[in-house]
């Protein structure tokens, strides 16, 4: 019986050797990243950041960051996000193939917003750098209060035609 047992051990252990044997140690070629492609799209901004400098509150304040597919292969703006809800982009939703220009829009409203602001525009596409971050920022300068009449008419009297307008 000890023999049967010793025997099932050294054969387990033999078999558990074996396996391990058996998985390949890790080369180099595994290690290493998947190739660049060479004619992948790649997105090209005139400018990653606009200043508006001071803008008055209430008007929308808009920049147009112009870019070009500088690629050999169409660039496909997968999503455009922004910080937060105040500033909203628009941008071109079909493919922009090699060599065509084209435009993502910020637009960052004022209203209520008095002071300064940076906000960012994250640009998520199938381009070499995949991801892109545009910057507006600027000072928004609080409208000016309005002031109420001094008093204002609780009740506007206007002439009844059946009193002979009295």
């Amino acid at each position: 019986m000890k023999k049967l047992a010793l025997l099932l051990l050294a054969s387990g252990l033999f078999v558990i050797k074996a396996n391990a044997q058996a998985v390949p140690a890790s080369t180099p070629a595994a290690q290493t990243a998947p190739a660049e492609n060479p004619n992948a799209p790649d997105i090209k901004f005139v400018t990653d950041q606009h200043d508006f400098g001071t803008v008055p509150e209430g008007p929308q304040a808009k920049y147009d960051f112009e870019f070009e597919n500088t690629g050999k292969e169409p660039l496909i703006l997968q999503n455009v996000q922004a910080s937060c809800g105040c500033t909203t982009p628009e941008w071109p939703k079909n493919p922009i193939l090699p060599g065509e220009k084209a435009k993502i829009i910020a637009i960052y409203n004022t209203q209520g917003r008095p002071g300064a602001f940076t906000k960012t525009i994250t640009v998520t596409s199938n381009a070499k750098s995949p991801t892109k971050v545009l910057t507006i920022r600027g000072t928004v300068e609080a409208a000016p209060a309005t002031t109420a009449p001094e008093k204002a008419p609780n009740m506007i009297n206007t002439p009844n035609p059946t009193n002979g307008g009295h």
